[in-house]
Protein backbone atom coordinates (compact mmCIF):
# COMPACT_ATOMS: atom_id res chain seq x y z
CA UNK A 1 0.00 0.00 0.00
CA UNK A 2 0.89 3.64 -0.63
CA UNK A 3 3.13 5.26 2.64
CA UNK A 4 0.49 7.60 4.05
CA UNK A 5 2.55 8.65 6.65
CA UNK A 6 1.24 8.60 10.38
CA UNK A 7 -1.74 6.87 9.12
CA UNK A 8 0.26 3.89 7.81
CA UNK A 9 2.28 3.55 10.94
CA UNK A 10 -0.70 2.01 12.47
CA UNK A 11 -1.48 -0.90 9.66
CA UNK A 12 -0.49 -3.99 9.61
CA UNK A 13 3.11 -4.40 7.64
CA UNK A 14 3.78 -6.91 5.07
CA UNK A 15 6.73 -8.66 5.64
CA UNK A 16 8.75 -8.96 2.38
CA UNK A 17 8.93 -9.30 -1.52
CA UNK A 18 11.20 -11.16 -3.69
CA UNK A 19 11.45 -11.85 -6.91
CA UNK A 20 13.92 -14.27 -8.90
CA UNK A 21 14.22 -14.58 -12.82
CA UNK A 22 16.48 -17.47 -14.91
CA UNK A 23 18.09 -17.01 -18.15
CA UNK A 24 17.34 -13.59 -19.27
CA UNK A 25 20.22 -11.19 -20.66
CA UNK A 26 18.15 -8.16 -18.51
CA UNK A 27 17.94 -9.65 -14.95
CA UNK A 28 18.97 -7.43 -12.77
CA UNK A 29 16.79 -4.55 -14.82
CA UNK A 30 14.04 -6.71 -14.97
CA UNK A 31 14.23 -7.46 -11.49
CA UNK A 32 14.54 -3.52 -10.51
CA UNK A 33 11.14 -3.38 -11.81
CA UNK A 34 9.82 -6.77 -10.62
CA UNK A 35 10.90 -5.19 -7.00
CA UNK A 36 9.08 -1.74 -7.83
CA UNK A 37 5.85 -3.49 -8.55
CA UNK A 38 6.10 -5.18 -5.26
CA UNK A 39 7.03 -2.42 -3.29
CA UNK A 40 4.08 -2.40 -1.38
CA UNK A 41 5.59 -5.75 0.76
CA UNK A 42 8.36 -3.69 2.22
CA UNK A 43 9.62 -0.13 2.17
CA UNK A 44 13.00 -0.21 4.71
CA UNK A 45 14.91 -2.28 2.11
CA UNK A 46 15.92 -3.36 -1.75
CA UNK A 47 18.78 -5.68 -3.01
CA UNK A 48 19.69 -7.07 -5.94
CA UNK A 49 21.88 -10.17 -6.13
CA UNK A 50 22.95 -11.39 -9.83
CA UNK A 51 24.86 -14.26 -11.44
CA UNK A 52 27.03 -14.18 -14.43
CA UNK A 53 27.17 -18.30 -13.82
CA UNK A 54 30.77 -17.45 -12.47
CA UNK A 55 30.40 -14.23 -10.72
CA UNK A 56 27.56 -12.78 -7.83
CA UNK A 57 27.39 -8.93 -8.29
CA UNK A 58 25.53 -7.47 -5.44
CA UNK A 59 24.00 -4.19 -4.44
CA UNK A 60 21.54 -3.43 -1.38
CA UNK A 61 20.89 -0.68 0.84
CA UNK A 62 18.20 1.30 3.01
CA UNK A 63 15.10 3.00 1.10
CA UNK A 64 12.82 2.53 -1.42
CA UNK A 65 13.97 0.66 -4.85
CA UNK A 66 13.92 3.34 -6.46
CA UNK A 67 16.61 5.38 -3.91
CA UNK A 68 18.58 2.56 -3.48
CA UNK A 69 18.99 1.57 -7.33
CA UNK A 70 20.07 4.09 -10.18
CA UNK A 71 21.07 3.66 -13.85
CA UNK A 72 24.27 3.09 -12.94
CA UNK A 73 24.35 0.66 -10.09
CA UNK A 74 21.77 -1.67 -12.68
CA UNK A 75 24.92 -1.60 -14.86
CA UNK A 76 27.31 -3.47 -12.48
CA UNK A 77 25.17 -6.36 -11.78
CA UNK A 78 26.14 -8.63 -14.74
CA UNK A 79 24.37 -11.53 -15.32
CA UNK A 80 21.32 -13.73 -16.59
CA UNK A 81 20.28 -14.83 -13.39
CA UNK A 82 18.64 -12.59 -10.11
CA UNK A 83 16.69 -12.61 -6.98
CA UNK A 84 15.47 -9.29 -5.48
CA UNK A 85 14.18 -8.39 -2.10
CA UNK A 86 11.88 -6.19 -0.20
CA UNK A 87 12.20 -6.04 3.27
CA UNK A 88 9.89 -4.80 5.90
CA UNK A 89 11.20 -6.11 9.34
CA UNK A 90 9.32 -8.38 11.11
CA UNK A 91 12.31 -10.47 12.70
CA UNK A 92 15.19 -9.14 12.94
CA UNK A 93 16.06 -5.35 13.22
CA UNK A 94 15.62 -2.53 10.56
CA UNK A 95 19.53 -1.91 9.30
CA UNK A 96 21.73 -2.78 6.16
CA UNK A 97 23.04 -5.72 8.29
CA UNK A 98 19.33 -7.47 7.82
CA UNK A 99 18.64 -6.02 4.35
CA UNK A 100 18.38 -8.74 1.82
CA UNK A 101 19.34 -10.80 -0.39
CA UNK A 102 21.62 -12.36 2.06
CA UNK A 103 24.82 -13.64 0.84
CA UNK A 104 26.26 -16.29 2.16
CA UNK A 105 29.44 -18.61 1.32
CA UNK A 106 28.85 -22.59 1.57
CA UNK A 107 30.82 -25.49 0.73
CA UNK A 108 30.28 -25.33 -2.68
CA UNK A 109 30.21 -22.05 -3.60
CA UNK A 110 27.89 -18.38 -2.79
CA UNK A 111 24.39 -18.43 -2.15
CA UNK A 112 22.12 -16.10 -2.02
CA UNK A 113 18.84 -16.11 -0.04
CA UNK A 114 15.90 -13.64 -0.38
CA UNK A 115 13.44 -14.84 1.90
CA UNK A 116 9.38 -13.51 2.82
CA UNK A 117 7.95 -14.51 5.55
CA UNK A 118 8.53 -15.67 9.30
CA UNK A 119 10.27 -18.47 11.27
CA UNK A 120 8.98 -19.28 14.51
CA UNK A 121 11.33 -21.89 15.99
CA UNK A 122 14.03 -19.47 14.62
CA UNK A 123 15.22 -17.69 18.06
CA UNK A 124 15.66 -21.35 19.45
CA UNK A 125 17.60 -22.41 16.59
CA UNK A 126 19.86 -20.01 16.50
CA UNK A 127 20.28 -20.55 20.33
CA UNK A 128 21.35 -23.85 19.79
CA UNK A 129 23.78 -22.59 16.77
CA UNK A 130 25.55 -20.44 18.47
CA UNK A 131 25.94 -22.61 21.33
CA UNK A 132 27.76 -24.95 18.79
CA UNK A 133 29.96 -22.16 17.49
CA UNK A 134 27.93 -20.54 14.83
CA UNK A 135 28.52 -16.76 14.49
CA UNK A 136 25.71 -14.54 13.18
CA UNK A 137 26.08 -11.43 11.15
CA UNK A 138 22.57 -10.04 11.63
CA UNK A 139 19.34 -10.73 13.66
CA UNK A 140 17.13 -11.75 10.83
CA UNK A 141 15.74 -15.42 11.16
CA UNK A 142 16.82 -15.44 7.28
CA UNK A 143 20.03 -16.30 8.45
CA UNK A 144 19.30 -19.58 10.18
CA UNK A 145 18.57 -20.78 7.25
CA UNK A 146 21.87 -20.20 5.76
CA UNK A 147 23.83 -22.21 9.01
CA UNK A 148 21.45 -24.94 8.97
CA UNK A 149 22.09 -25.05 4.80
CA UNK A 150 26.10 -25.21 5.75
CA UNK A 151 25.89 -27.84 8.28
CA UNK A 152 24.04 -30.23 6.23
CA UNK A 153 26.20 -33.41 5.01
CA UNK A 154 24.42 -33.63 2.00
CA UNK A 155 26.23 -33.04 -1.71
CA UNK A 156 23.60 -31.34 -3.31
CA UNK A 157 22.64 -27.91 -2.89
CA UNK A 158 19.13 -28.88 -3.07
CA UNK A 159 19.65 -31.65 -0.92
CA UNK A 160 21.05 -29.12 1.44
CA UNK A 161 17.89 -26.55 0.98
CA UNK A 162 15.50 -29.44 2.08
CA UNK A 163 17.99 -30.65 5.25
CA UNK A 164 17.24 -26.57 6.44
CA UNK A 165 13.73 -26.65 5.65
CA UNK A 166 12.52 -29.77 7.38
CA UNK A 167 14.14 -28.02 10.43
CA UNK A 168 11.89 -24.63 10.61
CA UNK A 169 8.41 -24.07 10.90
CA UNK A 170 6.61 -20.93 10.24
CA UNK A 171 6.26 -19.09 7.11
CA UNK A 172 8.17 -18.83 4.31
CA UNK A 173 8.36 -18.00 0.56
CA UNK A 174 11.64 -18.47 -0.04
CA UNK A 175 14.28 -18.51 -3.14
CA UNK A 176 17.73 -19.52 -3.45
CA UNK A 177 20.42 -18.73 -6.23
CA UNK A 178 23.20 -20.55 -6.63
CA UNK A 179 25.73 -19.71 -9.48
CA UNK A 180 24.05 -21.47 -12.02
CA UNK A 181 20.60 -22.02 -10.72
CA UNK A 182 17.40 -20.65 -8.88
CA UNK A 183 15.46 -22.88 -6.24
CA UNK A 184 11.83 -22.24 -4.71
CA UNK A 185 10.36 -23.10 -2.38
CA UNK A 186 7.06 -22.26 -0.10
CA UNK A 187 6.22 -23.70 3.22
CA UNK A 188 3.67 -26.05 3.71
CA UNK A 189 0.89 -24.53 5.13
CA UNK A 190 0.78 -21.55 2.25
CA UNK A 191 0.90 -18.94 4.56
CA UNK A 192 2.53 -16.39 1.79
CA UNK A 193 1.75 -16.29 -2.04
CA UNK A 194 4.52 -17.40 -4.45
CA UNK A 195 4.47 -17.54 -8.31
CA UNK A 196 6.19 -19.36 -11.27
CA UNK A 197 6.20 -17.52 -14.61
CA UNK A 198 7.82 -17.33 -18.35
CA UNK A 199 9.28 -14.35 -19.86
CA UNK A 200 9.82 -16.22 -23.50
CA UNK A 201 12.53 -18.43 -22.73
CA UNK A 202 13.19 -16.95 -19.29
CA UNK A 203 11.52 -18.09 -16.16
CA UNK A 204 10.37 -15.52 -13.54
CA UNK A 205 9.16 -15.89 -9.66
CA UNK A 206 7.21 -13.40 -7.56
CA UNK A 207 5.21 -12.88 -4.76
CA UNK A 208 2.56 -11.50 -6.83
CA UNK A 209 1.46 -11.93 -10.45
CA UNK A 210 1.49 -7.80 -10.43
CA UNK A 211 4.95 -8.37 -11.03
CA UNK A 212 4.62 -10.51 -13.38
CA UNK A 213 2.33 -8.14 -15.43
CA UNK A 214 4.79 -5.14 -15.10
CA UNK A 215 7.22 -7.22 -17.30
CA UNK A 216 4.77 -8.65 -19.54
CA UNK A 217 5.55 -11.78 -18.40
CA UNK A 218 2.86 -15.06 -18.69
CA UNK A 219 2.40 -16.58 -14.94
CA UNK A 220 1.77 -20.59 -15.01
CA UNK A 221 1.12 -21.06 -11.85
CA UNK A 222 1.62 -20.94 -8.00
CA UNK A 223 4.38 -22.88 -6.04
CA UNK A 224 2.80 -25.64 -3.87
CA UNK A 225 2.47 -25.63 -0.34
CA UNK A 226 5.22 -27.68 0.47
CA UNK A 227 6.91 -27.50 -2.71
CA UNK A 228 10.40 -27.35 -3.92
CA UNK A 229 11.55 -26.32 -7.74
CA UNK A 230 14.53 -26.48 -9.34
CA UNK A 231 15.67 -24.06 -12.39
CA UNK A 232 18.73 -24.68 -13.80
CA UNK A 233 17.74 -24.56 -17.60
CA UNK A 234 15.61 -22.59 -20.00
CA UNK A 235 15.40 -25.98 -21.98
CA UNK A 236 13.46 -27.54 -19.92
CA UNK A 237 10.77 -27.16 -16.98
CA UNK A 238 11.62 -27.07 -13.74
CA UNK A 239 12.22 -29.98 -11.32
CA UNK A 240 9.74 -30.60 -8.66
CA UNK A 241 9.66 -31.87 -5.20
CA UNK A 242 7.20 -32.10 -2.62
CA UNK A 243 9.21 -31.90 0.62
CA UNK A 244 5.77 -32.58 2.76
CA UNK A 245 2.99 -34.30 2.90
CA UNK A 246 -0.37 -32.69 1.50
CA UNK A 247 -2.34 -31.01 4.71
CA UNK A 248 -6.02 -31.73 4.86
CA UNK A 249 -6.46 -27.55 5.24
CA UNK A 250 -3.86 -25.04 4.05
CA UNK A 251 -3.44 -21.73 6.00
CA UNK A 252 -3.13 -18.98 4.00
CA UNK A 253 -3.09 -15.62 5.42
CA UNK A 254 -6.66 -14.13 5.08
CA UNK A 255 -5.20 -10.45 5.62
CA UNK A 256 -3.35 -10.18 2.20
CA UNK A 257 -6.78 -10.67 0.71
CA UNK A 258 -7.85 -7.93 3.50
CA UNK A 259 -5.24 -5.08 2.71
CA UNK A 260 -1.31 -6.53 2.08
CA UNK A 261 -1.37 -7.57 -1.68
CA UNK A 262 -2.27 -5.19 -4.74
CA UNK A 263 -5.54 -5.94 -5.98
CA UNK A 264 -4.41 -6.78 -9.44
CA UNK A 265 -2.37 -9.64 -7.93
CA UNK A 266 -3.59 -13.35 -8.33
CA UNK A 267 -2.24 -15.00 -5.37
CA UNK A 268 -3.93 -18.19 -3.53
CA UNK A 269 -5.93 -18.87 -6.92
CA UNK A 270 -7.42 -15.91 -7.16
CA UNK A 271 -7.74 -12.36 -8.05
CA UNK A 272 -7.58 -9.81 -4.94
CA UNK A 273 -10.45 -7.55 -6.16
CA UNK A 274 -13.29 -10.05 -6.08
CA UNK A 275 -12.98 -10.84 -2.67
CA UNK A 276 -11.60 -7.53 -1.34
CA UNK A 277 -14.91 -5.95 -2.75
CA UNK A 278 -16.85 -8.74 -1.64
CA UNK A 279 -15.72 -8.25 2.23
CA UNK A 280 -17.59 -4.73 1.35
CA UNK A 281 -20.69 -6.19 0.65
CA UNK A 282 -20.63 -8.59 3.19
CA UNK A 283 -20.27 -5.90 5.92
CA UNK A 284 -23.06 -3.94 4.74
CA UNK A 285 -25.58 -7.32 4.90
CA UNK A 286 -24.19 -7.62 8.36
CA UNK A 287 -23.69 -4.22 9.53
CA UNK A 288 -25.85 -1.58 7.54
CA UNK A 289 -26.31 2.41 8.81
CA UNK A 290 -28.48 5.34 8.22
CA UNK A 291 -26.37 7.00 6.12
CA UNK A 292 -25.78 9.83 2.80
CA UNK A 293 -23.05 8.31 1.67
CA UNK A 294 -19.97 5.84 1.89
CA UNK A 295 -16.26 7.11 1.91
CA UNK A 296 -13.27 5.06 1.76
CA UNK A 297 -10.04 5.41 4.02
CA UNK A 298 -7.67 5.73 1.11
CA UNK A 299 -7.06 3.81 -0.41
CA UNK A 300 -6.49 0.46 1.56
CA UNK A 301 -10.25 0.26 1.58
CA UNK A 302 -11.36 1.50 -1.41
CA UNK A 303 -12.75 -1.58 -2.52
CA UNK A 304 -14.35 -2.55 0.56
CA UNK A 305 -16.12 0.59 0.16
CA UNK A 306 -17.57 0.33 -3.41
CA UNK A 307 -18.64 -3.29 -2.02
CA UNK A 308 -20.21 -1.69 0.72
CA UNK A 309 -21.98 1.21 -1.28
CA UNK A 310 -23.36 -1.39 -4.18
CA UNK A 311 -24.87 -3.45 -1.47
CA UNK A 312 -26.45 -0.83 0.74
CA UNK A 313 -27.25 1.19 -2.47
CA UNK A 314 -25.77 4.56 -1.01
CA UNK A 315 -24.00 6.37 -2.93
CA UNK A 316 -19.73 6.22 -3.09
CA UNK A 317 -17.76 9.36 -2.43
CA UNK A 318 -14.57 10.50 -1.90
CA UNK A 319 -14.45 12.28 1.26
CA UNK A 320 -11.15 12.47 1.95
CA UNK A 321 -8.10 13.51 -0.20
CA UNK A 322 -4.60 11.72 0.54
CA UNK A 323 -1.29 13.27 -0.14
CA UNK A 324 0.27 11.07 -2.37
CA UNK A 325 3.81 12.62 -2.26
CA UNK A 326 3.89 13.04 1.89
CA UNK A 327 6.46 10.08 3.39
CA UNK A 328 6.73 9.10 7.12
CA UNK A 329 7.55 11.99 9.23
CA UNK A 330 10.69 11.82 11.49
CA UNK A 331 9.85 14.94 13.40
CA UNK A 332 9.09 14.36 17.10
CA UNK A 333 6.71 17.44 17.01
CA UNK A 334 4.59 19.02 19.57
CA UNK A 335 0.84 17.75 19.81
CA UNK A 336 0.26 21.14 17.98
CA UNK A 337 2.33 20.26 15.65
CA UNK A 338 0.71 16.78 15.07
CA UNK A 339 -2.87 18.12 14.46
CA UNK A 340 -1.64 20.01 11.79
CA UNK A 341 0.81 17.23 10.21
CA UNK A 342 -2.50 14.74 10.04
CA UNK A 343 -3.98 17.46 7.27
CA UNK A 344 -0.60 17.40 5.46
CA UNK A 345 -1.19 13.90 4.95
CA UNK A 346 -4.99 13.29 4.39
CA UNK A 347 -7.64 16.42 4.25
CA UNK A 348 -11.38 16.37 4.24
CA UNK A 349 -13.37 17.41 1.33
CA UNK A 350 -16.50 19.96 2.69
CA UNK A 351 -18.15 19.90 -0.67
CA UNK A 352 -18.23 16.03 -0.47
CA UNK A 353 -19.16 15.53 3.46
CA UNK A 354 -20.87 19.21 4.95
CA UNK A 355 -24.37 18.48 5.96
CA UNK A 356 -23.83 14.88 5.54
CA UNK A 357 -24.29 11.01 7.63
CA UNK A 358 -21.57 9.61 6.27
CA UNK A 359 -20.29 5.87 6.22
CA UNK A 360 -16.55 5.30 6.62
CA UNK A 361 -15.19 2.30 5.09
CA UNK A 362 -11.99 1.25 6.51
CA UNK A 363 -9.69 -2.43 6.15
CA UNK A 364 -9.16 -2.93 10.20
CA UNK A 365 -8.58 -1.09 12.93
CA UNK A 366 -5.11 -1.82 15.36
CA UNK A 367 -4.20 0.88 18.19
CA UNK A 368 -7.37 2.97 17.85
CA UNK A 369 -5.37 6.55 17.74
CA UNK A 370 -5.52 6.81 13.82
CA UNK A 371 -9.13 5.43 13.72
CA UNK A 372 -10.24 8.39 15.96
CA UNK A 373 -7.92 10.92 14.09
CA UNK A 374 -10.10 9.79 10.66
CA UNK A 375 -13.53 10.39 12.70
CA UNK A 376 -11.66 14.06 14.13
CA UNK A 377 -11.41 15.22 10.39
CA UNK A 378 -14.40 13.52 8.95
CA UNK A 379 -16.57 16.34 11.44
CA UNK A 380 -14.23 18.69 10.99
CA UNK A 381 -15.50 18.29 7.42
CA UNK A 382 -19.12 18.96 8.55
CA UNK A 383 -20.50 15.81 8.55
CA UNK A 384 -23.49 15.58 11.24
CA UNK A 385 -22.82 11.84 11.54
CA UNK A 386 -20.05 9.28 11.40
CA UNK A 387 -20.29 5.77 11.03
CA UNK A 388 -17.25 3.34 11.17
CA UNK A 389 -17.42 0.49 9.17
CA UNK A 390 -14.14 -2.25 9.38
CA UNK A 391 -13.98 -4.40 6.18
CA UNK A 392 -12.24 -7.31 8.32
CA UNK A 393 -12.75 -8.88 12.25
CA UNK A 394 -11.49 -7.09 15.09
CA UNK A 395 -7.57 -7.64 15.35
CA UNK A 396 -7.11 -9.40 18.71
CA UNK A 397 -4.02 -11.55 18.14
CA UNK A 398 -0.50 -9.92 16.67
CA UNK A 399 0.97 -12.31 13.48
CA UNK A 400 3.68 -14.61 14.24
CA UNK A 401 3.67 -15.53 10.74
CA UNK A 402 5.16 -12.38 8.67
CA UNK A 403 3.15 -9.45 9.21
CA UNK A 404 4.55 -6.83 11.40
CA UNK A 405 1.33 -6.29 13.82
CA UNK A 406 1.37 -4.87 17.08
CA UNK A 407 1.73 -6.54 19.99
CA UNK A 408 -1.42 -8.12 21.93
CA UNK A 409 -1.28 -5.19 24.67
CA UNK A 410 -1.69 -2.83 21.59
CA UNK A 411 -4.21 -4.01 19.82
CA UNK A 412 -7.48 -2.54 21.24
CA UNK A 413 -9.58 -4.97 20.54
CA UNK A 414 -7.47 -7.86 22.28
CA UNK A 415 -9.26 -6.26 25.95
CA UNK A 416 -11.90 -3.62 24.95
CA UNK A 417 -15.78 -4.21 23.30
CA UNK A 418 -16.64 -3.10 20.79
CA UNK A 419 -18.88 -0.14 22.30
CA UNK A 420 -15.48 0.89 24.35
CA UNK A 421 -13.74 1.45 21.02
CA UNK A 422 -16.38 3.26 19.62
CA UNK A 423 -16.35 5.47 22.61
CA UNK A 424 -12.77 5.96 22.35
CA UNK A 425 -12.91 6.92 18.55
CA UNK A 426 -15.65 9.15 19.18
CA UNK A 427 -17.64 7.81 16.04
CA UNK A 428 -21.77 7.46 15.98
CA UNK A 429 -21.60 3.83 15.57
CA UNK A 430 -19.26 1.35 15.01
CA UNK A 431 -19.40 -2.20 13.16
CA UNK A 432 -16.88 -4.73 11.87
CA UNK A 433 -17.41 -7.75 9.61
CA UNK A 434 -17.56 -11.32 11.55
CA UNK A 435 -14.97 -13.77 11.03
CA UNK A 436 -17.85 -16.05 9.68
CA UNK A 437 -18.49 -13.42 7.15
CA UNK A 438 -15.09 -13.01 6.48
CA UNK A 439 -15.22 -16.30 5.82
CA UNK A 440 -18.07 -16.49 3.79
CA UNK A 441 -16.82 -14.31 1.14
CA UNK A 442 -14.13 -17.01 0.07
CA UNK A 443 -13.81 -19.99 -2.27
CA UNK A 444 -12.24 -22.36 0.36
CA UNK A 445 -12.28 -20.77 3.89
CA UNK A 446 -11.01 -23.80 5.93
CA UNK A 447 -7.99 -22.98 3.96
CA UNK A 448 -6.99 -19.06 5.58
CA UNK A 449 -5.46 -18.34 8.61
CA UNK A 450 -7.85 -16.40 11.18
CA UNK A 451 -5.10 -16.94 14.06
CA UNK A 452 -4.78 -12.69 14.41
CA UNK A 453 -8.94 -12.58 14.77
CA UNK A 454 -9.30 -15.66 16.95
CA UNK A 455 -5.73 -16.86 18.55
CA UNK A 456 -5.94 -20.29 16.64
CA UNK A 457 -2.62 -20.15 15.50
CA UNK A 458 -1.92 -23.11 13.30
CA UNK A 459 1.90 -23.53 13.93
CA UNK A 460 2.41 -23.68 17.65
CA UNK A 461 5.08 -20.47 19.43
CA UNK A 462 6.37 -19.60 22.37
CA UNK A 463 4.00 -17.35 24.86
CA UNK A 464 2.45 -13.86 24.32
CA UNK A 465 1.66 -11.00 26.93
CA UNK A 466 -1.51 -10.08 27.75
CA UNK A 467 -1.30 -6.53 28.87
CA UNK A 468 -4.41 -4.47 28.50
CA UNK A 469 -4.06 -1.17 26.63
CA UNK A 470 -5.38 1.63 28.84
CA UNK A 471 -7.89 3.78 26.91
CA UNK A 472 -7.91 7.63 27.17
CA UNK A 473 -11.41 8.63 26.83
Amino acid sequence: MPNCGEFSDDKPKEECGVFGIFGHPKAAELTYLGLRALQHRGQESAGIVASDRTTFHHHCGMGLVTVVFDEETLSKLKGNIAVGHNRYSTSGDSNLENAQPLICQYKRGPLAIAHNGNLVNAPRIRSDLEDAGSIFRGTSDTEVIAHLLARSQQTYLEDRILDALKEVRGAYSILFMGKSLLIAARDPHGFRPLWLGRLGDAYVLASETCAFDVIEAKAIREIAPGELIIITSTDREPESFHFHPALPHLSQCIFEYIYLARPDSVIFGELVNRPRREFGRQLARESPADADIVIPVPDSATLAALGYSEESGIPFEMGLYRNSFVGRSFMNPSKEMRELMVKVKLNPLPDVLEGKRVIVVDDSIMRGPTSRKFVKLIRQGGATEVHIRIASPPNKFPCFYGVDTPTRKELIASSHTIEEIRKYIRADSLGYLTIEGMLKCMKSPKDFCTACFDGNYPVEFSGQPTTQLPLNF
